[in-house]
C-alpha cells in the first residue's frame, strides 16, 4: 500500500456510481464476548490511559483524521455520502457527542446526501435517553441494538452482559428520541438454546415492534473463547439441522409479523427499513472504512488498516495512510464476488452475470427446488436459502 494511500487513477474514475458510504469502526468493548472474533479490545488490553488511538477520549479525533485522508485520496468525488455506519466493538461506549463529531467531519469533507442513512450499533446497556437524543439531533437516523437473545442462560453462554429486560425500554427510548429506524440483532444456535428458547427470543423481539431484524446463525470462529470451550468438550458445537430449523422458524415468525426477508439473514418492515449501508456492500458500491482493522473498497481496489489501535493511530499521526495491505480485484474476481453477494438478495442475481458453466447449472438447481423459475434472475427459494452456500458453489465451481 502506498504510504500516502493513493489509489490507481482507474479506481477513481467512477467513485460512487454504485453508492458511496463510510464505515467507522469503534474497537472498544466493555467485555469481550466469547463468540466474537471482531477486531475489538477491552480497556485492560490497550495499555495506559491516554495512549493515542487506544484512548476513548482521543479516538474520535483520530478517526476524523482518517476522514480527512479519505478526502485527499478520493479528491473531488462529485457526490455526497449516501450511508454511514458506526460498528464495533461497541460504538456507544464513546460519548455520543464524539460519534457526532466524526459524522460532522464526514459532512464537512464530503457532504451528506439528502435523506442519508446514518446507523450506529448499540449494546442495550450502553446508552441513555440523553445520549440517544444527542445522536438523533446530531444526524443519526438508525440504531441497531445487539439483543442477541432474550433468554438469560443463552446470553451467559455468549458472554453478553446486558439485561434482556432492558431491550424494550431502550427501543422505546430510541423511538421517543425520534429515530427513523430501529433494528434488533439476534443470534440463533447457541449451545444449550432450545427451540422454545429461540421462539421466546423471536416473540420478545417482535413485541418491541422493530422496523428491521437481523438473525444470524452462531458460527464458532477459530481462536475465540467459545471455540476453545467447544474443543474441550464443555459445550457442543452448533448443529446444522438445528440451525436450519431455527432459521425456518425465524422466517415464519418474522414474516407473520409483517417483516419480509430481503437478504438471507435480514428482514425489514418495508423497503424504507432495509439497511441501505449493507445493501451498498452487497451490490458492490464504494466505501471507506475508518478505524483499526477496517476494510475499504473503491473502484475495484480493496485495502485494510493496521489492526491495533495504536499502530493505526501512529500511521495517521505520521501523515500517512493507516493501511497495511491492498489487493487489486481483476474482472473475474469481481464477477465471482458479485455472484457470492447478489445471490443472497431477494431480487436475486442477474443470469447475465453467470458464465457458461454457471448457466449450465440452473436447470439442475431449479429441478432440485433451490432456485425459482425466473429466467432472468437467480432467485433462491426457501429451501435454497438454507443451502445458499451450495448454490453459489455450483454457480462458480
Amino acid at each position: 500500500m502506498p504510504t500516502d494511500g493513493a489509489l490507481p487513477p482507474a479506481a477513481l474514475t467512477s467513485v460512487g456510481e454504485r453508492g458511496l458510504g463510510f464505515y467507522v469502526h469503534v474497537p472498544f468493548c466493555a467485555v469481550r464476548c466469547g463468540y466474537c472474533d471482531f477486531n475489538t479490545y477491552t480497556a485492560s488490553e490497550l495499555g495506559p490511559p491516554g495512549l493515542v488511538g487506544a484512548s476513548q477520549d482521543t479516538y474520535a479525533e483520530a478517526a476524523a483524521g482518517e476522514v480527512e485522508l479519505a478526502r485527499r485520496v478520493l479528491g473531488d468525488v462529485g457526490r455526497p455520502v449516501d450511508t454511514v455506519f458506526f460498528g464495533g466493538g461497541t460504538p456507544t461506549l464513546l460519548p455520543a457527542d464524539h460519534l457526532v463529531r466524526v459524522l460532522d467531519r464526514i459532512d464537512r469533507e464530503f457532504g451528506l446526501a439528502p435523506g442519508i442513512e446514518v446507523t450506529t450499533e448499540c449494546n442495550p446497556d450502553t446508552v441513555s435517553r440523553r445520549e440517544l437524543d444527542t445522536l438523533r439531533q446530531g444526524g443519526f437516523t438508525r440504531i441497531s441494538f445487539g439483543m442477541q437473545s432474550s433468554v438469560p442462560h443463552v446470553l451467559r453462554v455468549l458472554d453478553r452482559t446486558h439485561d434482556p429486560d432492558r431491550v424494550p425500554g431502550v427501543v422505546a427510548e430510541a423511538r421517543a428520541a425520534g429515530f427513523d429506524q430501529v433494528s434488533l440483532d439476534l443470534i440463533y444456535g447457541t449451545p444449550g438454546e432450545s427451540r422454545d428458547d429461540w421462539l421466546r427470543t423471536l416473540e420478545a423481539a417482535l413485541a418491541c415492534d422493530p422496523d428491521h431484524v437481523s438473525a444470524y446463525a452462531l458460527i464458532v470462529e477459530e481462536g475465540t473463547a467459545l471455540a476453545r470451550r467447544v474443543a474441550r468438550g464443555e459445550v457442543p458445537a452448533p448443529d446444522d439441522d438445528d440451525l436450519a430449523d431455527k432459521y425456518a422458524s425465524a422466517d415464519e415468525e418474522l414474516s407473520r409479523a409483517g417483516l419480509s426477508w430481503y437478504e438471507l439473514s435480514n428482514w425489514a418492515r418495508d423497503d424504507a427499513a432495509q439497511c441501505r449501508h449493507n445493501l451498498l456492500y452487497w451490490r458492490g458500491g464504494d466505501w471507506w472504512g475508518v478505524g483499526p482493522g477496517a476494510h475499504s473498497h473503491v473502484g475495484g481496489v480493496r485495502w485494510w488498516n493496521a489492526k491495533h489501535p495504536t499502530a493505526w493511530a501512529a500511521r495517521l499521526g505520521s501523515g500517512g495512510s493507516p493501511a497495511v495491505g491492498r489487493e487489486l480485484l481483476d474482472p473475474e474476481t469481481r464477477r465471482v464476488e458479485r455472484i457470492l453477494l447478489e445471490t443472497r438478495l431477494v431480487e436475486g442475481l442477474p443470469v447475465s452475470v453467470l458464465d457458461d458453466h454457471g448457466r449450465s447449472q440452473l436447470v439442475g438447481l431449479r429441478s432440485r427446488g433451490l432456485v425459482g423459475p425466473d429466467r432472468d434472475h437467480v432467485v433462491l427459494t426457501p429451501r435454497g436459502r438454507l443451502l445458499a452456500d451450495a448454490v453459489v458453489r455450483d454457480l462458480v465451481a
